[in-house]
């Protein structure tokens, strides 16, 4: 998970920035303007971005509005400045900060962040073993002049007696098919 920081003085955000990096986080960016977080943030999968309540350029909210796909805003401002913040999306972090509550909430983005990224890998690959599938039935279907479902229950049936998942038997239908011609 990368991390961008983004205040309006540069030395505040250099030393968020460093004991961050002192407690194993991967700080990618210290910057002043929401502007350079956010061409930074188009670069990277995903992460967070901690700001303060207003940078060079902007406020959080607006910050929060240019926000890529994947990236979680963290609000470090004052009492009076969270109570203003209606986004139940943006994380707040009262100032003056206490480094275990930002490290504690920095650990939860974290954890939630990584089962995201596994949730959106498995989906990913289902969808390429489903093509898989769906490529060895039609060519069962071709080939063995089969039914969609007779192709279908010839690899489950495949997959149980070899104790494979069907992916693995598709895979290898296709590849022996590729062999052969």
């Amino acid at each position: 998970m990368q991390i961008i920081v983004v205040f309006p003085k540069m030395q505040d955000a250099k030393n968020i920035m460093n004991a961050l990096i002192r407690h194993g986080f991967d700080v990618c960016l210290a910057c002043t303007t929401g502007a350079q977080a956010i061409s930074k943030a188009n670069e990277l999968d995903g992460g967070v971005i901690i700001t303060g309540y207003k940078v060079a350029d902007m406020y959080y909210a607006d910050l929060y509005e240019y926000l890529p796909k994947g990236f979680e805003l963290v609000l470090m401002a004052s009492k009076a400045k969270l109570d203003n913040c209606y986004n139940n999306s943006v994380v707040c972090v009262e100032m003056p900060v206490r480094m275990r509550e930002l490290l504690e909430t920095l650990h939860m983005i974290s954890y939630r962040y990584e089962k995201t990224q596994k949730k959106q890998k498995k989906l990913a690959r289902k969808k390429e073993e489903k093509i898989l599938i769906n490529k060895a039935k039609a060519l069962l279907m071709d080939r063995n002049h089969m039914s969609e479902e007779e192709a279908h229950y010839y690899l489950q049936k495949t997959s149980m007696d070899a104790g494979t998942a069907m992916a693995e038997v598709a895979e290898m239908i296709l590849s022996m098919h590729d062999m052969l011609d």
